[in-house]
């Protein structure tokens, strides 16, 4: 018994000789400090939100219901003359604006089956007469292509809801629906129409706001904000044509020549019936 006591007071002893050590304490802080650090990076490590979720970098939130995203340095665009060689090219025919002089309207009427049409564009040539290439006036997206015989093809881009450029008289159409197109960017060659032949080889150039034709030359060199804050005229409003049937149909001007045709026509026919009609008296007093 005595033995066993011995041997327990001796281990109690050799206990309390091991933690009256100095390093003994700071040994043991320091071996905590360093089990309890690993389990929570281990647990951090286990239960990653990237590992359980697998997410993409294109996952943000509330992806769904963004808009696209605009360029906000875009520069802004003016509009320029449809030919890739602006120096070179002269306006065959101008805008027909009806708040014009009279000498600039009567130069700006296309003579067509026998009758008078307002121009509602401009006709653009080359001083030396040959074809050239057509070009976006701005940037948007093409919304008709179109084969006239009489127009010489047609081809309209929209830029803004309701603001659109056509090319008329044109050949070698490089584009087509839904494409999108660069200010600049060639969309055909200049042709011929049956409707201005007189023009010979150019474009018909175009700018509709809300389907109503409006002069080009007060537009270039400017953006389109402008075209879309100024407010046309009534005046303005009726001269938007499609095509030249409803040119006739809508704003025809008679021809002078065949004016005074008709009226030279109608007299002569009231002559000979105030002939007729004194015959038919003479014959009556001889038989009387």
């Amino acid at each position: 018994m005595r033995e066993e006591e011995n041997k327990r007071s001796s281990q109690s002893s050799s206990v309390k000789r091991f933690f009256k050590k100095r390093w003994v304490f700071p040994a043991i802080y320091i071996a905590s400090a360093a089990i309890i650090l690993t389990a929570v990076l281990w647990f951090q490590t286990s239960n990653s939100a990237t590992d359980k979720y697998d997410y993409k970098s294109t996952d943000l939130a509330g992806k769904k219901n963004q808009t696209p995203a605009v360029e906000v340095n875009k520069p802004l665009e003016n509009f320029k003359m449809p030919v890739a060689k602006a120096d070179a090219a002269v306006v065959k025919m101008k805008f027909y604006d009806f708040q014009g002089k009279a000498e600039d309207q009567e130069a700006a009427l296309v003579f067509y089956n026998n009758t008078y049409v307002p121009n509602t564009g401009i006709d653009i040539t080359m001083k030396d007469g040959e074809t050239f290439d057509v070009v976006a006036s701005l940037s948007g997206t093409v919304t008709r292509v179109d084969e006239d015989a009489v127009l010489g093809n047609v081809i309209e881009v929209e830029h803004d809801k309701g603001i659109v450029t056509q090319y008329q008289s044109v050949k070698d159409i490089k584009v087509k629906v839904g494409e999108e197109v660069k200010q600049g960017q060639v969309l055909a060659k200049a042709g011929q129409s049956l409707f201005n032949e007189k023009a010979g080889t150019h474009v018909h150039f175009e700018i509709r706001k809300d389907g109503v034709a409006v002069n080009p030359t007060n537009y270039f060199e400017k953006s389109l904000t402008t075209l879309q804050e100024d407010k046309l005229s009534d005046d303005n409003s009726s001269d938007s044509v499609d095509s030249p049937q409803i040119k006739e149909d809508e704003q025809m001007i008679d021809d002078p020549a065949n004016s005074t045709d008709d009226k030279k026509s109608g007299d002569d026919k009231s002559s000979d019936e105030k002939t007729d009609d004194e015959s038919m008296n003479s014959t009556q007093n001889k038989n009387s």
